[in-house]
């Protein structure tokens, strides 16, 4: 099913090609012109519009302090604008595959131009394999006009991922749209490298979060992440207040 709006850019780099999409309320990114990649509400621009990138915040729930985030996969830069509106001290590293991808973000969805965020135009997996920046959170959305990212299921690349966390650090993936095999094989391998410190719960969309920590699950009590949730909810303008409460009966957390 084709994209409704009117294009207002249409680019192609190496990789293909790169649509900008409006309507009367939001813009809308997409590789395919098919499936959205990116949304901005045109009267939200530091919003998160779409669901499964409310959701992927969730992993913000059991962090003390977030002082530096790291977003695998740019996009329209949806992410990184409402972590930066969100949390004034914030520093934001984004990585992005295609250049045009990330112009695309600056010229249509306003991304900021602030010392505060810094975009890499890097691969994925080179990038993690030699950065020294320790994050609090990373997202690891990577995905392009066919599904998820071949890369995210790699060993050496969540492995990476771990040692770009500080101590209290959590990895967060979107799965979406995975075959049987290919998300077997992702559990697998994030068992083993994250010694089963993981939580996961579905979205209406159909996405699959993952949090995997860097060590052990932190035993919060019902009273302080629902706090949290509700803190988060306030200085982010998404709601968290839900998934709080979803990870507290789903996963059990210890309220004494």
């Amino acid at each position: 099913m084709d994209i409704k709006g009117n294009c207002i850019s249409s680019i192609n780099d190496e990789h293909g090609p790169i649509y900008v999409y409006q309507t009367r309320t939001s813009r809308i990114l997409s590789f395919d012109g098919k499936i959205y990649q990116s949304s901005m509400k045109l009267k939200d621009i530091n919003g998160l519009a779409l669901g499964y990138t409310q959701a992927m915040m969730a992993g913000l729930l059991f962090i003390p302090t977030v002082k530096t985030a790291t977003i695998m996969g740019l996009g329209a830069g949806s992410m990184a604008k409402n972590l930066l509106s969100s949390f004034s001290e914030l520093q934001v590293h984004a990585v992005e595959y295609r250049a045009a991808v990330a112009k695309t973000a600056t010229e249509y969805f306003y991304l900021p131009d602030t010392d505060r965020l810094c975009i890499h135009i890097d691969d994925a997996v080179n990038y993690m394999k030699h950065t020294d920046i320790k994050s609090d959170i990373i997202f690891s959305d990577l995905y392009n006009a066919k599904g998820m990212e071949p890369k995210q299921v790699q060993q050496s690349y969540l492995r990476d991922c771990k040692q770009a966390l500080n101590q209290q650090g959590v990895l967060v993936l979107n799965i979406w749209h995975t075959t049987v095999n290919l998300r077997e094989e992702l559990d697998e391998l994030l068992a083993g490298v994250f010694d089963n410190q993981l939580l996961s719960f579905e979205v209406d969309s159909g996405n699959t979060i993952v949090l995997a920590f860097k060590n052990d699950i932190p035993a919060l009590k019902e009273q302080d992440l629902l706090a949290k949730g509700q803190w988060l909810q306030q200085e982010m303008n998404i709601p968290m207040e839900p998934y709080a409460k979803l990870l507290f009966e789903t996963q059990h957390f210890c309220d004494e």
